[in-house]
Order: C-alpha cells, then structure tokens, then sequence
C-alpha cells in the first residue's frame, strides 16, 4: 500500500492511496472465510459452503467493502501519524467509471480531497477589553414582575364591567362580508384577552362591556396582526390565522379578572416559606435579588457574545471555503443552493470560533474531565425538574439521573461542548481586561 500528499495550497490538498492485490486479498479472503462459516444457504448445511460458491456468489460486494474498510481506516491513520489536521471530512474524488474489473487483480488507485485547517494566530491578553454589565431591577420591570405573581396566587372574579386587563369570555361567530354568519365558517369560545389587544381604538369600545353584550370586532386588528394570538382565541392553526380577514360576532359570555393576591404574611409565606419574609419591603427586596440573579445570567451571555464576536473578528484566518461547500453539499443530501448560500457565513464564523477555542484549550492546555461533563449534566437536570416542583431531588437521585442521561452520546457530547465552551470564556476573562458597568435592566434590553 502506498500513501502520497499532495499539496494543491495552502488550505487543500489531495490524498492519494494505491492498493496492489497483496494489500487486499489476505483481508478479502479472511472475509469470505467468515461468511462460508456463517451463510445458510439451500442445498447445503450451515457453515459448509464452500469457499469458492461464496466468492462466485458474494466476491465482488466482499470485495468492495474490504476495500472501503481499508481506505477509512489508513487515510485516519495517515492523517493523525502525519498530523494532518483537516477540517470535515476526506472527500473522494469521483472515479471514472468502469475503471476497475474487480476481479481481484486489480491495483487500485483512489484520491480524496483535503480540506486543510488554517494557522490560528491568537493571543488573548489584557490588550483585550469588554465591558461586563451589572444589571440593575429598574422600577417597571421590577412592578411587572410583582404583578405577574401577585396574580399568579391571585383569584379569579366576575366584575359586571370590563376594564382594562380584564378578559372576555365569548363566543366568537366568523361573518361574511354583508355582515350575516358566514355559512360552515369558524365558531369558537375562547377568552379575549385585553391586555393583548393592541389597537387603541378597538381596545377603548372593549373597556365598558358587559355580560350578554354582542358585537362586531375585527380580530387581526384588534391583535395586530399577531398569528399565535388570534390561533389561540379561534383554535384555529396559526398558518389559517395569518390569512384570516373576516370579522366575527362576539357575544360576552362572562367578564373574567384575575384579582392580584393582599401582600399579607399568608401571601409572603406561600412564596418562600413559613416566616422568610415578614413585610412588603422584604418581599421586594427578595423579589430584587431574584430577578437580578436571572439578569447576571443575561450579562454573562452577552459578555460571551461579545467576547466572541470581538475575538473572530480579529483573529484573521483563511478557510477552504470551496471545498467546505462541497463537503457540507455531500454531507447533507437535502441542503439546497440557496440554503447553503445563506448559511454559510454564520457556519464559516462558528467553524472559527471553534478553531479559536481549540487553539487556546490547547496552548493553555485546559483540561476537560469527566467530573466536569457530569457535574454540569447534573445542574442541567437539577434545572429542568425545579421548573416542575421546588423540592431539590436527592443527590444520589440526581447522580443516577445525569448519568443516565450522559449515556446518550448526543447528550455527552453536547454538555462536552458547552463545559469547552464555559471553561474557554473562563480563561478569556482571566486574562482580558473587564470594564464593569452598572445598567438598569431596562437599558440593558436596549444594548445590541
């Protein structure tokens, strides 16, 4: 067997590999040795095929699999004994065809194009500066957020009148254009929500209703436009919704409000526990410290973005960007021209991202142990069953869960690359230079 590089530039390169009779046929004859042994075949008993009926009847496709077999397994070896490193995957180049007999006589001659991975030239540095935001509770998110859990324990009532933030249960009737009942058109009963409605004008002649009121209302406008919402209220699909135009009878079934919950102890106490809060001052300043715990994980998700948006930019690099199209073409049979052509800048920019990040694990020779994968594994699921119930599961239970969970390789193999990722933005802010800066929360959503 014979291996050979060939340097097209700097970026590509051609792999070529020759295999003479004697480098196949010892693997080719092992293999059809082991089907006589294992075929079940008519008018023989099972395992005593010979030889020469399996090779008459299966030579060739034995043959080319060996073959196969033979070239993957060399060319990886080929690339990591020389320390090629490449970016995709080999690519053979097509063969004429008719080329070969494959009677077993054949020297065989095969190419593979080489996608070559660039010089990475960084060095991250106190040169390097970001700003971190610490994001402040600005007073109207702060009054949102008490309202939103105030009516989450909350009780529901029956005003005679609406107003606004009320909600409006009726049953809706599609019209035609002369204004009768639209014929096999859209009945419903659903819940109109005022808060969402966003025309002035229509939201005003809502205001005032009443139980057994019936009306006219344009609901795409009375929504905006908005597919999800007007789904939602008709039960219809959200793709019907957005093609809606007709306007519907509504007739008021019941005035709904959701009364906000007294800031009581009781209250206080079915949010965090028996006597942790005694006041309302307590229970905003707790409120505070809890949404300010969720803007620190928005601070540090826009600090990694940034750091990634400054670090590709300047870190100047060449990629084999035809051979990558090529690669992502074969690689993805349903991947149309056009999509490739929209999508290629942001997979050419996340490629470097990724080259950048393996530059700096290895010249810092950051390590990532199977500790740290299962720990974040674990913080993942810890998580996702709080969403459901606030009791913490079991340590061990937990341990159980999350190597249950990494027993799945897409599962392992993503938390990896998050923990890669997290340890990498570790050492970037190490080095580089953070400006802290306080931001209300409200000037924070602003930043781009």
């Amino acid at each position: 067997m014979n291996i050979t590089q060939e340097k097209v530039d700097d970026l590509n390169a051609l792999v070529k590999i020759t295999l003479a009779p004697e480098d196949y046929t010892p693997n080719v004859d092992k293999a059809i040795k082991e089907q006589a042994k294992k075929a079940n075949l008519p008018g023989f008993r099972k395992g005593m095929v010979p030889v020469a009926h399996i090779k008459r009847m299966y030579g060739k496709s034995i043959l080319v699999e060996e073959i196969n077999n033979m070239l993957n397994e060399n060319i990886s070896k080929y690339l990591t004994d020389n320390n090629v490193e490449i970016l995709g995957q080999p690519l053979p180049v097509q063969e004429e065809e008719g080329a070969y007999n494959w009677d077993y006589n054949d020297t065989f001659n095969f190419s593979y194009e080489l996608g070559l991975a660039p010089a990475v030239d960084i060095e991250v540095s106190s040169k390097d500066k970001f700003t971190h935001y610490n994001v402040k509770a600005d007073e109207e998110t702060l009054n949102e957020r008490v309202k939103n859990i105030r009516k989450s324990y909350g009780k529901m009532t029956n005003p005679e009148v609406a107003t606004e933030g009320d909600v409006l249960y009726a049953e809706l009737k599609q019209l035609a254009n002369d204004g009768t009942e639209f014929e096999g058109g859209i009945v419903a009963t659903g819940s109109i929500r005022l808060d969402l409605v966003t025309d002035k004008k229509i939201l005003k002649t809502l205001v005032g209703t009443k139980k057994d009121d019936t009306f006219e209302l344009d609901v795409n406008k009375a929504f905006g436009g908005d597919a999800a919402a007007i789904a939602k209220l008709l039960n219809i699909s959200e793709e019907d919704a957005a093609e809606l135009k007709s306007k519907f009878s509504v007739t008021v079934k019941n005035v709904n409000r959701l009364e906000e919950a007294e800031l009581n102890q009781e209250f206080f106490d079915k949010i965090f526990g028996a006597d942790v809060v005694k006041d309302e001052a307590g229970f905003t300043a707790k409120i505070t410290e809890e949404i300010e715990a969720m803007f620190k994980q928005d601070a540090d998700r826009k600090l990694q973005n940034d750091i990634y948006a400054q670090l590709t930019e300047q870190t100047k690099m060449q990629l084999p960007d035809e051979f990558l199209r090529k690669w992502l073409k074969a690689t993805n049979e349903k991947l149309t021209d056009e999509e490739l052509a929209q999508g290629y800048d942001d997979f050419a920019k996340n490629l470097k991202w990724t080259l950048i990040e393996n530059k700096i694990i290895k010249e810092n020779d950051i390590k990532i142990e199977y500790a740290d994968v299962f720990e974040a594994a674990k913080q993942r699921l810890d998580a996702q069953f709080r969403m459901y119930s606030p009791t913490p599961l079991p340590e061990d239970q937990l341990a159980q869960y999350a190597a249950n969970f990494l027993q799945e390789k897409e599962n392992a193999n993503r938390i990896f690359e998050e923990v890669k990722a997290l340890k990498v933005f570790d050492y970037i802010k190490s080095v580089a230079t953070l400006n802290e800066k306080e931001i209300a929360y409200n000037k924070f959503t602003e930043l781009k």
